[in-house]
């Protein structure tokens, strides 16, 4: 059973259904379908197409933003599972101000690490240990909340998406 994108009539992305939920909501006349995939249902009478991109005829108020939860996942797909000291393939979170000397845990003080940078680092500060940062960390894209809840997404969904395909 393969995933279909589903956009509200702002084009915004809202959530993620099953194909065969949004063939359902296709023939309730409920979606217009943007993407079409390569296989369909077939019924007694009816050949109807699976697709991958779906926008609401109308407009979902949506009673709240959903962002990416601040966990292992989350901080590894926006680093590209780079340590962001040495860029090693990361093992573990890093707080760039420890938490024992103030650090929050939140966006802009994790990054992902490397069990050697993270054991050289410690409970220090950066300057303490001679490490530097490859880049700034930051709150992640919009919608990585998506790509975190699909794992792999279809290639067709990027233009639909921005920022978010690259986490």
């Amino acid at each position: 059973m393969s995933r279909v994108l589903v956009l509200n009539a702002t084009s915004e992305p809202i959530g993620v259904v099953s194909d065969r939920r949004a063939v359902v909501l296709t023939l309730d006349r409920k979606v217009e379908v943007l993407v079409e995939a390569d296989k369909t249902f077939d019924s007694e009478r009816l050949t109807v197409p699976v697709p991958e991109v779906v926008r609401l005829r109308y407009f979902v108020k949506v009673p709240y933003q959903r962002h990416a939860p601040l966990n292992r996942r989350a901080v590894f797909a926006r680093d590209e599972g780079r340590c962001q000291y040495c860029t090693r393939p990361a093992e573990s979170i890093d707080h760039v101000v420890p938490r024992s000397r103030g650090g929050g845990h939140e966006w802009t003080n994790v990054v992902a690490c490397c069990r050697r940078c993270n054991t050289l680092k410690g409970d220090r500060h950066l300057h303490a240990c001679g490490l530097e940062l490859r880049r700034k960390p930051l709150a992640p894209a919009r919608h990585l909340w998506l790509a975190l809840s699909v794992g792999t997404m279809p290639d067709s969904w990027g233009p639909f998406l921005g920022s978010a395909r690259a986490a």
